[in-house]
């Protein structure tokens, strides 16, 4: 077996805390981020006429649905701009471009004004693999475009150890979809074999680099969604743990 060259992550309950904004928000008096886009819809389309509440929310939660079919199913992920479009089209009605623009940037940087937490340890985890491997992201996109999940990491001062970006909303395609790995080992500068992903999904983070010959790592540090069973070759909870996993992988 080839060496591990480099290594990619999943970002949501791999680098970051999926939601881990949600007790914040509450703090600040802001409604869950579900909530607020669809307050936020209300509040645009209701500039060009009156329009109840309800509706906008079945056309919100319509969309969701459309969203997440095609996303599991055919692995790929509408842009916000996309799905509300789908949902403007289902009421019947349009925005100007000024305002649909400023409705789509205000559903894609809700996590940037109120910000998810870094798992504990990821940081100093990176300081040590960087330098000793090509490292990466691999994430899907479901309101936060690669944009704004770049500017969380730039803040949070781990973008820097990253070589290459593969998000769902750039690439045109998700994971568990094999394009997305080739992708990655393409732009790291390594074959699939030479790679290893780690995420905390068995079919998106464990089967997706598989099928591509790579190997896999199961992360359970922000939560464990098996039974304990995995297909993977390693798995940690604590990113303390993650560099000398990494090192036996490579004996």
């Amino acid at each position: 077996m080839k060496k591990i060259r480099a290594i990619t992550f999943d970002l949501w309950d791999t680098v970051i805390i999926d939601d881990s904004d949600e007790p914040k928000r509450a703090a600040a008096g802001r409604p869950p981020k579900r909530e607020e886009r669809r307050i936020l819809a209300h509040q645009y389309i209701s500039r060009h006429g009156s329009i109840d509440r309800k509706l906008v929310d079945l056309a919100w939660d319509t969309a969701d649905t459309a969203f997440n079919k095609v996303w599991k199913e055919l692995h790929i992920t509408w842009t916000v701009q996309d799905r509300i479009g789908v949902a403007l089209k289902g009421l019947g009605c349009t925005l100007p471009d000024i305002e649909f623009a400023e409705l789509v940037r205000l559903h894609e940087e809700m996590e940037l004004e109120i910000r998810p937490d870094m798992i504990p340890g990821v940081k100093e985890a990176l300081e040590e693999l960087h330098g000793n491997y090509r490292l990466g992201i691999i994430s899907d996109a479901i309101f936060s475009p690669g944009r704004a999940l770049r500017q969380m990491l730039s803040d949070a001062g781990m973008i820097r150890f990253f070589d290459a970006f593969i998000f769902s909303d750039e690439l045109g395609r998700s994971k568990p979809d094999s394009s997305v790995f080739i992708a990655a080992a393409e732009s790291l500068g390594v074959k699939p074999g030479e790679m290893a992903h780690i995420g905390d999904r068995e079919q998106n983070d464990i089967d997706g680099p598989h099928r591509v010959g790579a190997r896999s790592i199961l992360c359970t540090a922000a939560v464990d969604r098996g039974d304990g069973s995995t297909a993977a070759d390693g798995t940690f909870n604590d990113y303390r743990d993650l560099p000398d996993l990494i090192a036996k992988l490579n004996k």
